[in-house]
């Protein structure tokens, strides 16, 4: 009995009474009344003493997570909803109310690329087609995992499964009509009249529902892979004069601009605007009728104005950020004050209609004679490119250097070039009269770089080492060709040195 009275001792100290909140622990009258009067002083010092640290244990942990309740730093700072949600974008297709995406998994929308109206559904449409696909996408991962050894049998017999899924494919394309009736034809006209291209047109019947669906899921998965995203800020088109242009590439106008898709620019002074309303006013207003600077050069109906970045900045900064939505190595959009733009234009009795440009460095350490050149997507093909090139070399010719464009080139510049390199080569062998040819010379006479006229040498296998010499070999047939060819283009599209009326800058 004594051993399990103290045994029963032992347990009730080691169990210690819960602590209320303030840290005190409260004593029962059995625990005062078990410990004997010797140890009483001792026991009663060592309580005091730990449940002293305690309380200040618990009080500084109190008092920090406290701190901590009244202080939000160390939280992830929330997301406010109008940040992340601008409510003035609107979709740009009339009549829509930006509710719905085409995809089915999104509630809004302010993009034609993700407007059901604009593909004439409606937002339950397209989250009926998004439950459907998803069914079809996990129907066909539980087929690919039931079929383990498939990679094994891809070039075997196909399957009863595989053959039950070309007919069924086969039967949907042949219940597609041959061609539209009476009724469907008027139907479609009169989608286009009413909504013109504020719409896609009418796909239905145009072909089987089942290749009409593969399309659909084709534009999903570009979306998807973020080729055509949502709210891209991507312009898609340009009204610029009496053309609408499609564009190429990204050009960084400010974004309540470059969200709408298309933007509408006066041809003369390159102001862009929201609205062909706001085209119309301003177009009643605006007295340009060519580029702002000096007329350098004119024959026929050909102009070129040399415009000062420095002196015509707002012009300049719009001319580049025109020019970047047609090249893809552009970087230059506003520091434009050390720059010289060469305007080529064309005349009729409404004014002069920009063709092309390219900038040139005032300054420039390597003598780079072109740091940008573009035409004018409707002007393309037509023998400007080669004019705005050769117009360069005329400017280094004066300034007694020799040029080269600044790389790197974008494709059609590259291109461009090396067909003006190759022309300019032929027409000086075709007039070299004497035995032996020397590239320095060659490269004083027509401003080309030695590297450029090496390299199209190169190209057209008219240089070679013999001997420990490098020959240049005069290719007749060449030559002939080159003849032809020049005969039949003519002396349209050619600039005159003539009619150049220009001195060099000063500092040059």
């Amino acid at each position: 009995m004594e051993g399990q009275a103290d045994a029963k001792q032992g347990a009730d100290q080691d169990e210690t009474p819960p602590r209320t909140p303030t840290g005190n622990a409260p004593s029962s009258e059995s625990d005062i009344e078990a410990s004997s009067p010797s140890n009483d002083h001792v026991s009663s010092s060592n309580n005091i003493a730990v449940s002293q640290e305690e309380d200040e244990r618990l009080a500084k942990e109190l008092s920090l997570k406290e701190a901590a309740a009244h202080d939000l730093s160390h939280r992830p700072k929330r997301r406010r909803f109008h940040e992340s949600y601008n409510f003035n974008m609107k979709c740009p297709t009339p009549g829509c109310n930006s509710l719905g995406h085409l995809t089915g998994r999104h509630e809004r929308h302010f993009s034609i690329s993700g407007c059901p109206l604009y593909h004439n559904l409606s937002a339950d449409e397209c989250k009926g087609k998004a439950t459907t696909r998803d069914k079809q996408a996990e129907e066909r991962t539980l087929s690919h995992r039931q079929d383990e050894n498939r990679h094994s049998t891809r070039n075997q017999a196909p399957t009863e499964g595989q053959l039950r899924y070309k007919d069924k494919v086969t039967e949907l394309r042949r219940k597609r009509n041959s061609g539209l009736n009476k009724e469907q034809k008027e139907k479609y006209t009169e989608h286009r009249q009413s909504h013109g291209t504020s719409r896609e047109p009418l796909l239905e019947n145009i072909t089987s529902d089942y290749d009409l669906e593969l399309f659909r899921k084709a534009q999903e998965k570009l979306r998807l892979t973020g080729q055509v995203s949502e709210g891209s800020n991507m312009i898609k088109t340009i009204v610029f004069g009496r053309f609408e242009l499609d564009t190429w590439y990204h050009s960084p106008y400010p974004e309540e601009y470059a969200r709408l898709g298309r933007l509408y620019m006066c041809e003369f002074c390159l102001k862009y605007m929201k609205s062909q309303t706001i085209l119309r006013r301003h177009m009643a207003k605006c007295v340009w009728k060519h580029p702002p600077g000096d007329e350098i050069y004119r024959k026929g109906n050909i102009s070129v104005f040399e415009v000062d970045g420095k002196k015509n900045k707002i012009y300049c900064q719009n001319l580049c950020l025109l020019a970047k939505l047609f090249l893809d190595h552009k970087t230059l959009y506003y520091d434009v004050e050390p720059f010289l733009f060469y305007v080529m234009t064309e005349a009729d009795n409404t004014g002069c209609h920009l063709v092309g440009y390219f900038s040139k460095e005032k300054n420039s350490f390597l003598n780079y004679n072109v740091s940008c050149i573009l035409t004018m997507p409707q002007y393309m093909r037509q023998g400007y490119g080669k004019m705005l090139i050769d117009f360069s070399y005329l400017l280094s010719k004066v300034e007694e250097k020799v040029g080269s464009p600044e790389r790197p080139l974008s494709d059609l510049g590259l291109i461009s070039y090396r067909s003006y390199w190759k022309d300019v080569l032929l027409r000086y062998l075709n007039n070299f009269q004497g035995k032996e040819i020397s590239i320095k010379e060659i490269s004083q006479e027509t401003a080309v770089n030695p590297v450029d006229i090496v390299s199209t040498l190169q190209s057209l296998q008219m240089l070679k080492y013999w001997k420990g010499k490098h020959l240049v070999l005069k290719r007749q047939d060449l030559i002939d060709d080159w003849k032809a060819k020049e005969t039949k283009r003519g002396n349209g599209k050619t600039i005159d040195p003539t009619a150049l009326k220009w001195t060099p800058p000063k500092g040059t």
